[in-house]
């Protein structure tokens, strides 16, 4: 499938049509060049459905979306990849969403993206995870590529951090970052910076590739050859960061404002599932922690390893009133090591309460982002879910690090 097909997206959901997201689901899939398919069923296996999935389910409409994911597997519409949503106020939709994604993936190699939407998801919230879908179905080829060829560059413009690296024959030779400011001024510097390390000039680079929130606005100043959503591109630098391109692996990325936990076999993305709606589960939550500690975001990690987050009443995973539970837990006497270690706890269960809930968690599992680098974060998230967690070199560069790799698919040979 070349980069201009339209792709074919099942649409597995209930309630989108009550809720008024319908339109915006339809709004994101034509922006990204891609048509939505509903498969079609027989009515009359709606009534014992539930038992190829193991629930009853009471409600007509989570009936139907069993009915329409066994639809997809058998072949009975033709799609390339499959958008799983069901309203987050529901929890029996939740379930079934939950077994539903698991059933596809099981029994099929389509890409899949569960998703829990609001009265307020919009098109733009929408459009990471539909691109990421649409872009496993496109550039597969280009996903599989495992090795960086000639002189390319990557540029990640984060929400908070902007960060590029230069890379020739499959090392990298030069990095920068810095704050997100001003977008393609930020970009600038930091790519000024990866040149200025790597010793080669701005027009020695073959190709470019961009990411992050930013990346349309840097991918058309800097005239990038690859402009693309970060999941696809966050996951293949992770696993690439990682030397884990082969088999099965779990990419948990923490950032400045989200968070992704993505599924990824030989290299290429299967499941994954975005968080956004609170940041309490993001970087955010964490440079929040170290200001009212007093401490510089680098420092909190090192405080946090000490600490023991029993000792701090966590009454809410809302990046206020979780910032109101640690400040009160400090009135009483809590020390700033508890505080710290709480505030990775807290992000590492609100993480795996929501994102690890719509993905199958395989080993080995691949911490980025610049959350991997408070310490306190990878050590909460292993006692947490009592397996090792890989925090590769250079993990907070997985995007630009992902841009470079895939960009030089575009090298001329």
């Amino acid at each position: 499938m070349n980069d201009e097909a339209v792709v074919k997206v099942a649409l597995v959901s209930c309630g989108s049509e009550y809720a008024g997201v319908h339109g915006e689901l339809e709004s994101v899939a034509s922006s990204v060049n891609a048509k939505l398919v509903y498969p079609e069923i027989e009515i009359d296996i709606l009534d014992d459905i539930g038992k190829d999935f193991g629930i009853e389910a009471a409600s007509p409409d989570l009936r139907l979306m069993m009915a329409r994911s066994k639809a997809v597997v058998e072949g009975l519409s033709d799609v390339d990849g499959v958008f799983i949503t069901s309203c987050f106020r529901c929890a029996e939709a939740a379930i079934v969403r939950n077994e539903v994604r698991r059933y596809i993936n099981k029994h099929s190699e389509l890409p899949v993206i569960s998703y829990s939407f609001t009265e307020r998801t919009t098109a733009a919230t929408l459009l990471t995870r539909m691109e990421a879908l649409t872009t496993i179905a496109r550039r597969r080829h280009l996903l599989a590529r495992e090795k960086q060829s000639g002189l390319t560059a990557g540029i990640d413009s984060g929400s908070t951090t902007t960060k590029a690296v230069i890379m020739r024959d499959n090392e990298i030779i030069g990095s920068g970052w810095v704050p997100t400011i001003k977008v393609i001024d930020s970009a600038t510097e930091a790519f000024n910076q990866a040149l200025e390390e790597a010793g080669v000039k701005q027009e020695d680079i073959q190709a470019i590739g961009t990411t992050g929130y930013g990346r349309f606005l840097i991918g058309e100043h800097f005239g990038a050859k690859l402009i693309q959503e970060e999941i696809t591109v966050n996951s293949k630098g992770a696993v690439y960061l990682a030397d884990t391109q082969k088999g099965h692996a779990t990419v948990i990325d923490i950032g400045g404002m989200d968070n992704k936990a993505i599924s990824v076999d030989d290299g290429i993305p299967g499941m994954f599932t975005m968080g956004g709606i609170c940041a309490g589960a993001s970087g955010r939550f964490l440079d929040m922690t170290a200001k009212r500690l007093g401490v510089d975001i680098t420092e909190l990690g090192a405080l946090a390893v000490k600490g023991m987050e029993q000792n701090v009443d966590m009454n809410s995973y809302c990046i206020v009133f979780g910032i109101q539970s640690l400040v009160n837990s400090l009135a009483k006497g809590s020390t700033p090591e508890d505080v710290a270690a709480a505030a990775c706890h807290s992000v590492v269960e609100q993480i795996f309460e929501q994102q690890l809930q719509e993905v199958d968690v395989k080993e080995p599992l691949i911490l980025v982002g610049g959350s991997s680098l408070i310490e306190g974060v990878p050590k909460a998230l292993g006692e947490l879910l009592h397996i090792n967690v890989l925090v590769p070199p250079n993990s907070h560069l997985i995007g630009a690090v992902g841009s470079a790799l895939l960009a030089s698919g575009y090298v001329e040979e």
